[in-house]
């Protein structure tokens, strides 16, 4: 029996062969990637000191919020922190 590339039905005949993609670099499926990477992520936090505020806003002030950021170069969270920090400090005064 000849061996054809477009040949896919008689599979045994292709399982030497690699196939194009990226390799598997981790052997978890990927929900359990994202437990994972999530767990390690609130751990980093935790050991710098970091903790979790959620707030809802306006999809105005979120597009505004979005923009100061770029400008400024920096993320939104560190933007909205800095205009906290400079909030508190007023208070203080």
């Amino acid at each position: 029996m000849a061996k054809y590339v477009e040949d896919r039905t008689t599979i045994d005949l292709f399982e030497n062969e690699k196939r194009p993609g990226r390799p598997k670099t981790n052997p978890l499926p990927r929900e359990l990637q994202l437990k994972v990477n999530k767990r390690n992520q609130l751990k980093r936090d935790k050991a710098k000191g970091l903790k979790r505020i959620e707030f809802k806003v306006s999809a105005h002030l979120y597009d505004v919020l979005s923009e100061e950021a770029d400008k400024q170069k920096m993320s939104r969270s560190a933007l909205i922190e800095t205009i906290l920090l400079d909030r508190y400090t007023t208070f203080k005064d």
